[in-house]
C-alpha cells in the first residue's frame, strides 16, 4: 500500500469504503482536512445545528448534507457517509449500541449528515511549526477526555464539551496557540494549558476515548475542543438516535488546511 500520508482523499476514502483502511486517521492524506461526524433525523436536525452555531470551538461545521443525501458535496464531491468513515458509532437514547464499518442499515430518507472540524487538520501545521505531535510520533490515536465545560444549549440538545491533548514542550506553548489560532474553523486555539484537573479530566493516563500520549519531561498537556464532543451531547441528551464517526476515525476531506487558514 502507498504511504498513507500521500493518499489522496479520493483514494483514502476508496479504500477504507471497500474496508481496506480501517485505522485512525490522523497522518492520512497530509495537508488535507479531516472531519468528525454526526448524523440525525430532519426532526432534530435544525435544533443540532442551533447548537453548534452556539458551541463553534468543539463543532465548528464544515458541510450539513441535504436530507436523505449521504454525499457531502462542499468537503467530499462523490463521497458517502455511510462507508467513507473507518468506524461508525451508533448511539440510542443516549447509549452507545454498536460500533460498524458503515451505517447502510442505519440511514434513512430523513437523515441530515453534518461534517465537523477536526483538529487533525492542524497538525501539518503544527509539524511545520516544529512542534511535535506525539500520537502521530508514537502511532497512536489521540487522547479525548470528557471536561466540566458546559456547552450552550440549544433545544434538546446540551452537554459537556470534550477535548483532546497534545503534549508541547515549554518554549513552543506560544507557537502552538498562535499556529492553531489560524485554524478556528476546525477548533483553532486551545482551550485550555496546563492543570488537567481545572477542566474536570481526574486522570490524564486514562483518556475517555482514544489512547494515552506520554508527557515527557518538560512538556505540558494543552487541551483544544474536540469534534467528539456531540457525542457526549448524545448521551446527556438521548436522542433516540445519533450516529457519529468512532473517536479518531474520520471522514478525509478534499479541501487543504490551508483553506481554511484565516491568516
Amino acid at each position: 500500500m502507498k504511504d498513507l500520508s500521500k493518499l489522496t482523499p479520493q483514494e483514502a476514502r476508496l479504500l477504507i469504503r471497500e474496508n481496506k483502511l480501517i485505522v485512525p486517521t490522523s497522518g492520512i492524506s497530509k495537508g488535507h482536512i479531516q472531519g468528525n461526524l454526526a448524523i440525525l433525523p430532519k426532526d432534530v436536525a435544525f435544533d443540532f445545528l442551533i447548537f453548534a452555531q452556539r458551541n463553534p470551538k468543539p463543532c465548528p461545521i464544515l458541510d450539513v448534507t441535504d436530507i436523505g443525501d449521504p454525499e457531502p458535496k462542499l468537503m467530499a464531491k462523490g463521497g458517502d457517509l455511510r462507508y467513507d468513515i473507518p468506524k461508525y458509532r451508533i448511539y440510542k437514547k443516549g447509549e452507545l449500541v454498536e460500533e460498524v464499518t458503515d451505517i447502510e442499515k442505519y440511514w434513512t430518507d430523513d437523515m441530515v449528515g453534518f461534517v465537523i472540524g477536526c483538529s487533525f487538520s492542524f497538525e501539518s501545521a503544527m509539524l511545520n511549526a516544529g512542534i511535535p505531535v506525539r500520537h502521530i510520533e508514537d502511532e497512536h490515536n489521540v487522547p479525548m477526555y470528557l471536561t466540566n465545560i458546559e456547552t450552550v444549549p440549544a433545544g434538546m440538545f446540551h452537554g459537556k464539551m470534550v477535548v483532546s491533548m497534545r503534549p508541547v514542550p515549554y518554549d513552543q506553548v506560544v507557537r502552538a496557540v498562535t499556529v492553531t489560532s489560524r485554524f478556528p474553523s476546525v477548533h483553532g486555539a486551545p482551550v485550555h494549558v496546563g492543570d488537567p484537573a481545572l477542566i474536570g479530566i481526574k486522570d490524564i493516563d486514562k483518556p475517555d476515548f482514544g489512547e494515552k500520549s506520554e508527557i515527557k519531561e518538560g512538556e505540558i498537556p494543552v487541551f483544544w475542543a474536540c469534534g467528539v464532543t456531540p457525542q457526549s451531547i448524545a448521551m446527556t441528551s438521548k436522542p433516540e438516535i445519533m450516529i457519529t464517526h468512532s473517536p479518531g476515525y474520520m471522514l478525509i476531506c478534499d479541501p487543504v488546511d490551508e483553506d481554511f487558514s484565516v491568516l
